[in-house]
């Protein structure tokens, strides 16, 4: 059985999808392979198994973005919502407001007064434009009434690497930079999320502070291709939802920031629909577009 997975071995996603196929192994006794089709945001690996055969051998493991905001940054016949259907949420990765150690605020609040008082002189770094950090900083952005130069990089780790050189004032960062928060390199000032942080129980929330419609966690999710049979359906559900609960597993979550999260297919194709709703509303209103 494929799990089919649309970025390069080693990521966040690859991790979680090959400790999800040998939970899944080891509880099964069947194979279960990664396979990487990177390309496009995920939108290589989506069309691959929209492609596929409906009979269960292969599936997509991918952020909940191949759905929720790709269409609307890409120029793609694929249609995740139409071509594809959502069997189940697997995970979920919430975003950190960190910033260089020698920023003068001390908090998020007052960030925020700063951006005010000198409207696009702070910078934010991200992953690269339409990446859930760049439209967790949007988000923020649009909450807060504040102008933040955006500064779009290759990646998450480069995006770190000069906040901590002072090159850029904050970041939304997925969970790499837990270490440098740790050591001091850089200021946790809060959990971009209305939920308390597993691994930061200390760090104010967006709903501590007040700040609302802004939280963007990263979720990640199994998909089908379309017409799958019922049964099957339901049997790969409940493997995943096992293989969820394993504690190596929880521990290969756990080292990439991320929490393991058996989202069931209502409740999953509820968050895809919400998160839809958000993210498409916000490209087309802050006018973001891949260059």
């Amino acid at each position: 059985m494929r799990l089919v997975v649309g970025f390069a071995p080693g990521g966040g996603t690859d991790v979680m999808a090959r400790a999800l196929a040998q939970a899944m192994t080891e509880s099964t006794g069947q194979t279960f392979i990664v396979d990487n089709k990177p390309g496009a945001s995920g939108n290589v690996s989506a069309a691959e198994v929209a492609r596929a055969a409906p009979d269960g051998y292969t599936i997509l493991v991918a952020p909940t973005s191949v759905e929720t905001a790709n269409p609307y940054l890409f120029k793609s016949e694929l249609l995740p919502s139409r071509d594809l259907s959502p069997v189940m949420g697997i995970g979920r990765m919430q975003m950190y407001v960190v910033a260089r150690p020698t920023i003068e605020a001390q908090d998020l609040k007052e960030l925020i007064a700063q951006a005010k008082a000198q409207p696009g002189k702070l910078t934010y770094a991200s992953a690269g434009t339409g990446t859930p950090p760049h439209l967790a900083g949007e988000l923020f952005k649009q909450s807060t009434a504040t102008f933040v130069t955006h500064v779009p990089y290759r990646g998450s780790a480069p995006a770190l690497q000069d906040v901590m050189a002072g090159h850029a004032d904050f970041v939304f960062d997925p969970g790499i930079a837990f270490p440098h928060i740790r050591s001091g390199r850089v200021k946790l000032l809060a959990v971009a999320s209305e939920r308390k942080s597993p691994f930061f129980p200390e760090a104010p929330t967006y709903a501590d502070l007040g700040i609302k419609n802004a939280s963007l966690d990263i979720w990640f999710g199994v998909w089908s291709p379309n017409n799958l049979p019922a049964p099957v359906a339901e049997r790969l559900s409940r493997e995943i939802a096992k293989a969820l609960a394993s504690p190596t597993l929880k521990e290969r979550f756990n080292s990439l920031g991320a929490e393991p999260v058996a989202l069931e297919n209502a409740a999953f194709r509820k968050l895809l629909a919400d998160e839809g709703k958000t993210l498409s509303a916000l490209i087309r209103d802050r006018k973001i577009v891949l260059e």
